[in-house]
């Protein structure tokens, strides 16, 4: 169905101190499920944002982060009017 992705070049090439990319799902905690058997590692925080069950509400949508290979912080949203 399409989608947008945002890139933000750093010019020393250097890894993401922040979110690099988020992906929308229909279903959070069916996809952490999915991506947890297959070795994902979620992070929780309990200091700046609250997680549950390594997920977040962030206003209008939930999110749960993880890292890549590289250490880059990945994200997985979900809707909350899509989930209502």
């Amino acid at each position: 169905g399409g989608g947008t992705l945002a890139l933000f070049p750093k010019p020393e090439g250097t890894k993401a101190d922040h979110t690099a990319i988020s992906f929308r799902v229909g279903n959070i905690v069916a996809t952490i499920e999915v991506l947890a058997r297959a070795g994902v590692a979620f992070e929780d925080d309990d200091f700046r944002l609250k997680t549950v069950n390594h997920v977040c509400v962030l206003g209008a949508e939930k999110a749960a982060w993880f890292k890549d290979t590289e250490g880059n912080h990945l994200c997985i949203h979900e809707d909350l009017q899509a989930s209502a």
